[in-house]
C-alpha cells in the first residue's frame, strides 16, 4: 500500500513539474509561425495600395488558418498554391493543417495570455452543395469552421444572416462584416474576430481626457486619449523621421508595437518601409526609457475582403472559377472561393495589470520622450513565443465628432 501512495505521488509531482514546464512549438507550428509573419506583411502592403480605404486591421495568423481550410478542401495546385502563399513548400500536407491548428491554439489562449480574443469561422456554400462529412470533421477538427448554406436568391436576407451570426459570435462587437456580396455562386470563408488586448501596465482611469485627433491637416475628429509615462522600450528613427514604441501586454506573452510619424501624414511613406526586416531592425535599436505615452482609446471594427489580395499573393486557382479544384468540400467539382471576410473588432482601453510604482518620483522617469498619437499610426501585435504577428493594422480615422474649424 505504502508503495503505491509514494508511486501516486512521484506520479503527482512528476505531472506538477510537467506542467510548469511551457510546452514548446512542433517545428511545423514554429516554421508557419514564421511564414505568417511574413505574410502579415506582403498582405498589408497589398491591401494598403487600395485607394480611399482608412483604416487596415488584419491577423496574419487568421488568415493563415483560412488558407488552411482552402487547402483542406482543395486537391492538386489549387491545394499547392496555399503553401505557395505561406511560402512552405516543404511542409507535408499534415503537418500544415496540424501546424496551423497548434498556432492558432496557442496565441489565442485568452487564460496564458489575458487577453480577450473570440474567433469564428464560417464557410458558407451555394444552398446547392452538399458538404463531405470528412472534410466537415476535418476542418471542425483543426480549423474550428462552422458550414452553413446559404440562399442567395433573397440576397438581403443572406447579408442580414451573415452579419447576426458575426455580431451573436463576438457578443455584439462585430455588427457588420459586409452591406453587399457581389459574387453569390461559390463558396465564401468568412472570419468575424473581438480582440481586446489588456496592458501590461494599466493607464489610471481618470487620466483619460477629450482631444483632437488629426486625421488630416485640415480635419480632426475629437477621441478620448489617455495618458501615462513610464518605462517603454523606444527608438527614434531620425533618419526615417518616427517613433516606434513597444509596449508589453499582460503577461508579457505579447507586445503592441506603434509606428508613426512624426507628424500628420499620408502613411504611404512609412508603409513603403515597412517590410520584416525593418521592423526587426527598428526593434533591434529599442531602449528602455522613460516615455510619456498619450494613446487614443479605441474602438475600431475593420472588414476586407481578402479574395483579390490573396489572389495577388498568388492564391490565383481557387478565386477563379474556370480553374478551382476544391473538390475535397463536396466531392465534386462545383465550387470555387468566391469571398474571404476577414472582419475584427479591436479595443484597447485603460485597463491592464497595476502600474510599478516603484518607479514614481525616480530619476528613471526624468526627461521622459514623448509619444503623443494624435495623428495616423501603425500598429502591430507581435507574439512574443512565436514571433508571429496576431495583429497588423493602421489608425487613420478613429471614431469621433468632427471638431469645428477654429479660425
Amino acid at each position: 500500500m505504502w508503495v503505491i501512495k509514494m508511486a501516486a505521488l512521484c506520479l503527482l509531482a512528476a505531472l506538477g513539474s510537467a506542467a510548469g514546464v511551457e510546452k514548446k512549438l512542433s517545428s511545423h507550428a514554429a516554421t508557419l509561425a514564421d511564414n505568417s509573419a511574413n505574410l502579415a506583411f506582403n498582405l498589408y502592403q497589398n491591401i494598403a495600395k487600395e485607394k480611399d480605404l482608412e483604416n487596415i486591421l488584419i491577423s496574419p495568423v487568421v488568415v493563415a488558418s483560412s488558407l488552411g481550410l482552402v487547402a483542406l478542401g482543395g486537391k492538386a495546385s489549387t491545394a499547392s498554391q496555399v503553401k505557395t502563399v505561406l511560402s512552405a513548400g516543404a511542409v507535408k500536407d499534415e503537418h500544415l493543417h496540424s501546424g496551423l491548428a497548434e498556432l492558432l491554439t496557442e496565441v489565442s489562449n485568452s487564460t496564458a495570455r489575458n487577453v480577450t480574443w473570440k474567433i469564428s469561422g464560417r464557410l458558407y456554400g451555394p444552398s446547392s452543395v452538399n458538404f463531405a462529412e470528412d472534410f466537415v470533421k476535418r476542418s471542425k477538427k483543426h480549423y474550428n469552421y462552422e458550414h452553413s448554406k446559404i440562399n442567395f436568391r433573397d440576397k438581403r436576407s443572406a447579408v442580414k444572416s451573415i452579419n447576426e451570426w458575426a455580431s451573436k459570435s463576438t457578443d455584439g462587437k462585430l455588427p457588420e462584416v459586409t452591406k453587399d456580396v457581389d459574387k453569390t455562386d461559390g463558396a465564401m470563408i468568412v472570419n468575424a474576430m473581438f480582440f481586446k488586448p489588456h496592458w501590461d501596465q494599466k493607464f489610471h482611469h481618470k487620466m483619460v481626457d477629450n482631444r483632437g485627433f488629426l486625421v488630416t491637416r485640415s480635419f480632426t475628429v475629437s477621441v478620448p486619449m489617455m495618458h501615462r509615462t513610464g518605462l517603454f522600450q523606444f527608438h527614434e528613427d531620425t533618419t526615417n523621421n518616427l517613433y516606434v514604441l513597444s509596449m508589453p501586454l499582460a503577461h508579457k506573452k505579447s507586445t503592441m508595437i506603434f509606428i508613426m510619424p512624426y507628424h500628420v501624414e499620408a502613411l504611404d511613406r512609412l508603409e513603403k518601409l515597412l517590410t520584416r526586416k525593418q521592423l526587426d531592425n527598428w526593434l533591434g535599436k529599442m531602449e528602455e526609457r522613460a516615455v510619456a505615452v498619450s494613446l487614443p482609446k479605441v474602438s475600431m471594427e475593420v472588414s476586407h475582403n481578402l479574395q483579390k489580395h490573396l489572389a495577388d499573393l498568388g492564391l490565383t486557382e481557387a478565386v477563379d472559377k474556370t480553374k478551382a479544384d476544391l473538390s475535397n468540400i463536396s466531392g465534386k467539382k462545383d465550387l470555387y472561393l468566391s469571398n474571404v471576410f476577414h472582419a475584427s473588432a479591436l479595443e484597447w482601453d485603460t485597463e491592464g495589470n497595476p502600474f510599478d510604482t516603484s518607479v514614481f518620483g525616480s530619476e528613471k522617469l526624468k526627461n521622459p520622450k514623448l509619444f503623443y498619437a494624435d495623428h495616423p499610426f501603425i500598429f502591430l501585435v507581435k507574439d512574443n513565443k512565436t514571433n508571429s504577428i496576431l495583429f497588423i493594422g493602421r489608425l487613420m480615422r478613429p471614431k469621433g465628432d468632427k471638431m469645428r474649424d477654429e479660425l
